[in-house]
């Protein structure tokens, strides 16, 4: 009878963390800042689209859909990666990387969905007056150093859709009155006492 060689792949290796334990502090604090930053803030703009009954247009709908789908594009990485940067492990197990693979893909193509949806929406503003929408994303650029696109890589992870929530809300006279709104509501401070 022949030998057959069977290898099981179990886990996979994580490469690109620092191996600096006075870093990963600042690295762990610097990450768990933006993902609170990013899911407080795109809460706050679905919060505000739901409460402002003057919000209720397709455009807003599309802007809160994008929020839900930047919580939950965050949400799939940004615990992992905080959780080895903590535990100092640099492993993830096959069945996690398939299923963290697969969220990222089928959300980052929602999200692109929605980005097309808001700029048709545009487009069609600009030809029919009476309709209003925009749109904006960020993306990162690729070095030559293998350290430097691993940086940006991880950094394109987290930065835009912590970015969304500014860029989205507060350039918009609306969802700044809205926002106004929910926070004199939920704190119960007198009109006009909150200013952005």
């Amino acid at each position: 009878m022949e030998a057959i060689n069977q290898t099981a792949v179990s886990e996979f290796l994580l490469l690109g963390q620092t191996d600096d334990p006075e870093l990963r502090p600042l690295i762990f604090s610097l990450f768990l800042g933006m993902y609170l930053v990013t899911i407080l803030g795109n809460l706050f703009i679905i919060l505000a689209v739901s409460s402002d009954s003057c919000l209720h247009t397709p455009m807003y709908f599309f802007l809160s859909s994008l929020s839900f789908t930047d919580i939950c594009i965050s949400t799939t990485r940004i615990p992992k990666m905080l959780m080895n940067i903590e535990t100092q492990s640099q492993t993830i197990t096959y069945r996690g990387c398939l299923t963290q693979v697969g969220f990222v893909l089928a959300l980052a193509f929602l999200e692109y969905f929605l980005l097309a949806v808001m700029a048709y929406d545009c487009y069609v503003a600009i030809c029919h007056p009476l309709r209003t929408a925009f749109g904006v994303y960020i993306s990162a650029a690729v070095t030559d150093s293998p350290r430097k696109t691993t940086v940006a890589s991880v950094m394109n992870s987290v930065i835009p859709q912590m970015l969304n929530v500014f860029i989205y809300s507060l350039r918009n006279r609306d969802m700044k009155g809205a926002l106004r709104e929910l926070i004199r509501r939920t704190t119960s401070l007198p009109r006009g006492f909150i200013h952005f």
